[in-house]
């Protein structure tokens, strides 16, 4: 697409917001070479690349790497923006520790115990584990036994596991019990997560965006979990996955194929012809 002879072309999005799990990564943990050379050719035409993950930067940064990643990147949930290039967080914001001990004992009130781990801040934050946690991948965790070690750092997010009640129930009620306290969402199976109150994907996505000059209206998202709808919300198009959760997809512009079957490459070769 061209605004006329000699001028500069015109981009379908100048802004290409993407989350990993589920949607930019394959069920391997891997990014295809479609994928990327979809990527690629999108970054050749003058589109910018941002990816925007509930993980934390230490989770994210070997996936970065291999994907030669430099710019910015938004992560856990939007409290986290990360220069790969530098290794540097640009932005960090933080759970209120006394807020979340008092949710979290809310919830339990409703729920009865729930298993608990938390992600610390900082770049080497690690993942705090408590006992009876089913961690969703084989990333390094840090087990605790007494309650106080989960306290004793400044923390990016909690997560919560229930032994009946599914990820959506317990999302319900916690942000039902405690939704004035802090936010909740699930981000994956097996994840739901407590975050700063007001944090979403969106806030990190605005922060960076404007940071390359970009806004709103440049933006197409691609997600596959309920932690995306505010993203899809902000951005211009949002496109779910196949494998998306039914609550992404109610809200979304777009459906693509499954990220397995490389979806949003299926996007942008349409938008980014080679």
């Amino acid at each position: 697409m061209s605004s006329g002879a000699g001028s500069s072309p015109v981009l379908p999005y100048r802004l290409i917001a993407t989350d990993l799990d589920g949607t930019l990564l394959r069920a391997d943990g891997t990014v295809s070479q479609r994928s990327r050379a979809a990527l690629a050719a999108a970054a050749k035409a003058g589109a910018a690349h941002i990816i925007v993950t509930g993980r934390a930067a230490p989770r994210a940064r070997h996936i970065l790497d291999d994907l030669g990643y430099r710019g910015l990147a938004v992560c856990a949930q939007g409290g986290q923006v990360y220069h790969a290039g530098e290794n540097r967080l640009l932005t960090s914001v933080t759970l209120d520790r006394k807020l979340a001990g008092l949710a979290l004992a809310k919830i339990e009130a409703e729920t009865g115990p729930l298993a608990v781990a938390a992600n610390r801040d900082g770049l080497e934050g690690e993942v705090l584990v408590g006992p009876g946690y089913r961690m969703q991948s084989p990333l390094p965790v840090v087990p605790y036994k007494d309650p106080a070690e989960l306290w004793s750092a400044p923390l990016s997010k909690l997560f919560i596991q229930h032994p009946t009640l599914d990820d959506d129930e317990l999302a319900r009620v916690a942000l039902a019990t405690a939704g004035d306290l802090v936010g909740v969402t699930m981000a994956g199976e097996g994840i739901v997560e407590l975050l700063p109150l007001g944090l979403t994907k969106a806030t990190g996505l605005r922060l960076a965006a404007r940071r390359l000059g970009l806004k709103a209206a440049d933006t197409i998202a691609f997600g596959d979990m309920p932690n995306d709808i505010p993203m899809f919300g902000w951005a211009a198009h949002g496109v779910a996955m196949a494998n998306a959760h039914h609550e992404l997809k109610a809200v979304a512009d777009e459906v693509t194929a499954s990220h397995q079957e490389d979806g949003i490459a299926a996007v942008l070769e349409r938008l980014f012809p080679s």
